[in-house]
């Protein structure tokens, strides 16, 4: 078998350790009834000044489909952390709103997510954070 080069090696590498990252944020925010898809999903909505979002939008923040992210919302929805608006200038785009529930959850989970974010990286120094980020940035 031919060696890796190190761009495919870097590549692998990422994917592992974002694959480890996401199981133990999962297990964290299912103290919560979440997984760490539906907080990001939380995430992006609480940061809206509204916190209304078109559909598609959101499935554009989560480098998601538009079918994925209906999937992931759906169970959101019974559950009323969001909910469907109507868009009063084009009814052809479908909303999704935070509810009042989904913004409390969301602000409990990230007092858990601070914290699994804290000790996940407690051995890496902030320079290397910062280096990190700057590689990250350019992919």
């Amino acid at each position: 078998m031919k060696k890796m080069s190190d761009a495919m090696s870097l590549l692998i590498n990422l994917n592992l350790a974002a694959i480890k990252i996401n199981k133990k944020l999962d297990r964290s925010l299912g103290l919560h009834g979440i997984s760490f898809s539906e907080y990001m999903a939380l995430h992006f909505l609480y940061s809206e000044s509204t916190q209304v979002m078109s559909r598609i939008a959101l499935a554009e923040c989560l480098g998601m489909t538009a079918s994925g992210v209906t999937r992931l919302l759906n169970p959101m929805e019974k559950i009323h952390l969001v909910e469907k608006q109507k868009n009063p200038r084009d009814a052809r785009v479908s909303l999704v709103k935070l509810t009042l529930t989904g913004a409390t959850l969301y602000e409990d989970a990230s007092t858990s997510f601070r914290h699994i974010s804290d000790s996940t990286v407690s051995d890496v120094r902030q320079y290397q954070m910062e280096s990190i980020l700057e590689v990250l940035k350019k992919l």
